[in-house]
């Protein structure tokens, strides 16, 4: 390294840094693992957790690293025994604020967490051998909200991390949420302290992504643990823009839907139709033979009997009116190999280039 390159030292170890960089991007980058829980990447740090406190040899106190940026010669420790006390301490805290206890529901509608085995603050527990009994339970002021279409607010289980806020108001630009009231009674809110299907919220499922326990889930997948279902990569059929989404499978069915994390071209957002908009897949009344429509009535047919039937009807539109006489209108509800083969049956069979689909504004 050159002499006078921006070094720090982590854990006993060089490391160079670039101008701007705090000491948890820099540790992250290399592979130095310092937990959080309020921190949101895009987004500005605001430090409000302290479980990503680490010492700094020097300082008087400890200090975040998401928001304390690199300098030269600066000497840091993650793991010490402050630090780790101090993680401990604001552990036992925030699982005595609320419900936080895996196995009894804090909403009345389950009996285990929603995100057991997928909670970062379960995590912490563990890694920090942790229990939340050192200090008394505090109440829950305010009810679960189980009024919206897509989303459960659980507010026993709620620690104020801010993820969500910022998730809202920097990642998506929404400014739907915001943190209200003072003290004991502060509490995420829409304008007005409103639930969230009547505020401005645009149902993108932002919010629900970072947060980092069980106050945010989806409605469709309250019933589901996050280690039995069985990730699977793809793209998102809705609109041309290409986002990478996760579909959720638990027993052949999808169950959830998350955004790609660090993939563009949507990093990790997504809108509602593309998180929320899959029940259509495991929906009973899809059509699962063809019908053939006789005297305004549908009737059951045989694939061979249906497709000779549509290609005949076709070949006689095409002889008598030419191949721009017909149309072809693809869904966003099928698969995007399927709508390849759309297009490429219209162009190469019917020979017309009119083809449309329904996402396409």
């Amino acid at each position: 390294m050159a002499e006078n390159q921006n070094q720090i030292t982590i854990n006993g170890h060089v490391y160079a840094f670039e101008q701007d960089e705090t000491i948890l991007t820099v540790a992250r980058r290399n592979g130095i693992d310092i937990p959080t829980l309020c921190y949101l990447e895009k987004t500005i740090p605001t430090g409000a957790c302290r479980i990503c406190v680490v010492e700094v040899k020097g300082a008087r106190s400890l200090m975040p690293s998401c928001s304390t940026p690199a300098a030269k010669n600066m000497i840091v420790f993650t793991e010490s025994a402050p630090v780790v006390e101090a993680r401990r301490l604001i552990i036992q805290l925030l699982l005595s604020s609320g419900n936080h206890n895996c196995d009894i529901g804090g909403s009345g509608t389950e009996d285990c967490c929603p995100v057991c085995g997928a909670c970062t603050l379960q995590d912490l527990a563990y890694r920090y051998q942790v229990k939340g009994d050192r200090f008394p339970k505090t109440d829950t002021l305010y009810p679960p909200e189980l009024n919206n279409p897509f989303i459960i607010r659980d507010f026993s289980r709620c620690i104020l991390c801010g993820r969500c806020v910022q998730a809202c108001n920097e990642v998506q630009v929404n400014n739907a949420i915001s943190i209200g009231y003072r003290g004991s009674s502060t509490k995420i809110i829409a304008a007005g302290d409103r639930h969230l299907k009547d505020s401005d919220c645009v149902f993108c499922g932002e919010c629900v992504q970072a947060c980092p326990v069980g106050a945010l889930v989806e409605k469709s997948t309250y019933k589901t643990r996050e280690w039995k279902t069985k990730k699977i990569r793809t793209t998102c059929s809705y609109c041309g823009v290409g986002c990478q989404i996760n579909l959720h499978v638990h027993y052949n069915r999808v169950v959830k839907v998350t955004g790609a994390e660090n993939v563009p071209p949507n990093f990790g957002s997504l809108c509602v139709k593309g998180r929320f908009g899959y029940d259509f897949i495991n929906s009973p009344d899809r059509l699962t033979e063809p019908l053939i429509k006789e005297n305004g009535e549908f009737r059951k047919a045989s694939w061979d009997e249906a497709l000779s039937l549509v290609a005949g009807k076709l070949g006689e539109i095409k002889e008598k009116h030419g191949s721009d006489s017909i149309g072809v209108l693809s869904s966003a509800r099928i698969t995007n190999e399927e709508n390849y083969l759309v297009q490429k049956f219209a162009r190469a069979a019917l020979k017309t280039n009119n083809v449309d689909h329904c996402a396409r504004l």
